[in-house]
């Protein structure tokens, strides 16, 4: 599907905007940009959990590989140099770029001679292949190889290197260099050729993508190799880099494997009744879903599974986990892997929360977060409406009900149901939790101190499932029902007849805030709405007259005076920017949800997600970025590919194609 000629390739500009990302399910990486420069700190192709579960570092930059004919030669990579300079310029011979699935395929084209190359990553193993092939062509002229330059790293995936930063031990023989660090041996092995030892810092890469980020834009990388590997016609040759002690060089056979994955992927998806003839861009869709989950093991449970937020900069969020755990699992047939995340996210429950970032290696979780415990909730009614497991909820069930229990009586950062109409307030001066959770220093931009319409919309929604969850375990209910119906009541606080939506905020420090936001589109996409369909309606319109564009809803409204209508700059701009009219495209799957409920038109309601297929193409390829810009053209920002814009745009096209089968309510 995804696919560019020379017009694209040969563009400096247009190829290096389009990235390619790949996972390995252990939380590791690769990636880079068509033209094959660095522009990110985070390009290269083995970016590993050295520590696990995500203490990732850049262990394998680049393999720079040229084209040698006699005595002439080709670059077949680019690279950028502090000062401006291109050199090589390599990607002037790129004839063409595509995915395989993920998996980025380049040829290029001198004369008439044209090769193929490919990068990927053994899944379940911090293993990178890197792999070319002489395409049939004429058989006169001399012999033709490549000169293949291996350049690494040790640093935190987050950070640069200066020069002379690493003094790595090496050990080369005809076929295997192994590189000695403190926390890792990087092992590589040569299929089709002789690897011979080269040390040389290579200096002063140009990385325009933090520059613009307002960050710094240089980095060094360590040369430790040459590799010599001999061309011929139907044969592939490359480069194997790994953590693991004897990786294997078997190019065609591991090529396989990663094939095999993508396949599995795709059938599994194939299972679920709706997907089976999904388009071609839901099908992409599902193949990037399988690189957000991630291998995060237990003591006590050495299976578990969690959610990579958003790539390359995130970890697991419990936030982001819940909010994408139906689209990246449910929808492509995977309900055991949705009850591996639900139940390795139980055993972190702790005062009724769920923790918003994850902990790394002897770190401690941290709670910050108002909403993670209540879409905890809502994913367990996701995976029950589907799998009608009742022993795996009647396990949970105690830990969902304590959650309740906290949040009545109270919990942290002031997080309680009002005794007076039963809403939930949060929050405390200097502390951000909700989703709009941009903070710098002791700036906490969209503070939302009081109670916040989303929070109560999932507030209603999880005493409703509990209820639902309380009468099929046949234990009592109307505790449940009793509240749900009082948070019902009160909700009608909530409408704002001056706006035509909702309030933002109720009861804050400066009284209600009638902010037009997308928040409120959460009151009506939800499974259980505290509204009324007429109220429902007002919402849908308000929000798709104010916030709608194409790729999702804008965070504010551009009439608001603190409206920001683009994202970018230095860590300040881009924050103070970030929840002030800045795109989301997580919240495009639920305005679809919301739509079809209010108008009930399958076909308008799946359209709305359509033009996700065209941002396919752009910026992070065959993914969805985080953010858009709140003007036209609504550029993309952020993470290149980020989870829930991902899954919620899967989940919203799955459960309105249900409709169309089943003629039930989409939002379940």
């Amino acid at each position: 599907m995804i696919r560019f000629g020379r017009a694209i390739c040969g563009d400096l500009g247009q190829a290096e905007r389009r990235e390619w990302w790949l996972a390995n399910g252990l939380g590791g990486y690769a990636s880079g940009t068509i033209a094959g420069s660095l522009t990110r700190r985070y390009h290269g192709l083995l970016v590993a959990p050295v520590e696990p579960p995500l203490g990732r570092r850049l262990v394998w930059a680049k393999a720079d590989a040229e084209l040698v004919d006699g005595e002439q030669s080709w670059p077949l990579f680019t690279n950028r140099w502090s000062g401006g300079a291109i050199s090589p310029a390599g990607h002037v011979h790129i004839e063409s770029f595509g995915l395989d699935g993920t998996i980025p395929v380049w040829i290029f084209a001198i004369g008439l001679t044209r090769i193929e190359a490919r990068v990927w990553l053994e899944p379940d193993a911090n293993t990178t292949y890197a792999a070319w092939y002489l395409l049939p062509g004429p058989e006169s002229g001399p012999p033709l190889s490549l000169r293949v330059r291996l350049l690494i790293n040790d640093r935190d995936h987050h950070a640069q290197t200066t020069a002379g930063g690493i003094d790595p031990r090496l050990e080369v023989e005809e076929t295997r260099l192994r590189v000695f660090q403190p926390q890792f041996t990087l092992t590589f092995r040569a299929s089709g050729g002789v690897l011979t030892a080269a040390r040389q810092w290579i200096e002063n890469f140009d990385l325009p993508v933090e520059r613009e980020r307002g960050l710094y834009d240089r980095d060094n990388h360590l040369q430790v190799a040459e590799a010599r590997l001999e061309l011929e016609p139907g044969r592939w040759v490359g480069i194997v880099g790994s953590l693991y002690h004897d990786p294997s060089p078997d190019l065609e056979a591991a090529l396989e494997r990663r094939q095999n994955r993508q396949r599995s992927v795709v059938q599994q998806a194939g299972q679920v009744p709706e997907m089976a003839a999904a388009p071609d861009w839901i099908q992409q869709l599902v193949l990037v879903a399988d690189s957000f989950i991630f291998a995060r093991p237990l003591p006590d449970r050495p299976v578990g599974r969690s959610v990579i937020a958003g790539y390359p900069w995130f970890g697991d969020w419990g936030r982001d986990t819940m909010i994408a755990l139906p689209g990246l699992t449910l929808a492509t047939g995977r309900q055991q892997l949705a009850r591996d995340i639900l139940q390795t996210f139980a055993r972190f429950v702790d005062q009724g929360m769920l923790p918003n970032v994850f902990p790394g290696a002897g770190d401690k979780p941290d709670y910050n977060t108002v909403d993670a415990a209540l879409w905890f909730i809502e994913a367990w009614r996701a995976y029950f409406d589907l799998s009608g497991d009742r022993e795996c909820v009647a396990q949970v069930f105690p830990i969902l009900a304590d959650i309740v229990e906290w949040h009545v009586s109270g919990t942290r950062y002031g997080i309680c149901a009002d005794p007076k109409d039963a809403l939930l307030r949060a929050g405390v001066p200097g502390v951000q939790l909700t989703w709009m959770d941009a903070k710098l220093g002791d700036w906490v931009v969209t503070p939302r101190i009081g109670k916040p319409v989303e929070i109560n919309a999932l507030w209603h929604n999880a005493l409703r499932t509990m209820t639902a969850f309380a009468e099929a375990l046949g234990r009592p209910a109307q505790t449940y029902r009793d509240l749900a119906e009082r948070v019902q009541a009160s909700f009608a606080r909530f409408v704002n007849p001056r706006a035509g939506g909702l309030y933002d905020v109720l009861d804050g420090p400066s009284g209600d805030d009638g902010a037009i936001r997308p928040n409120q589109i959460l009151a009506v996409s939800l499974p259980h709405s505290p509204l009324s369909p007429d109220v429902q309606a007002q919402v849908v319109n308000l929000c798709g007259q104010r916030l709608l564009t194409s790729y999702g809803l804008r965070s504010l409204s551009p009439d608001d005076p603190d409206y920001q209508p683009h994202y970018g700059g230095d860590p300040r701009h881009r924050d103070g920017a970030y929840h002030q009219g800045t795109v989301w495209a997580w919240l495009l799957g639920h305005f679809a949800l919301a739509e079809y409920r209010v108008f009930r038109d399958a076909d308008l309601a799946q359209a709305r997600l359509s033009a996700i297929r065209d941002h396919l193409f752009d910026a992070g390829l065959g993914t969805v970025s985080e953010i858009f810009d709140a003007a036209p053209p609504h550029l993309p920002g952020g993470a290149p590919s980020q989870a829930w814009s991902v899954a919620c745009v899967i989940e919203a096209w799955w459960r309105i194609e249900r409709t169309k089968r089943e003629g039930r309510d989409p939002s379940r």
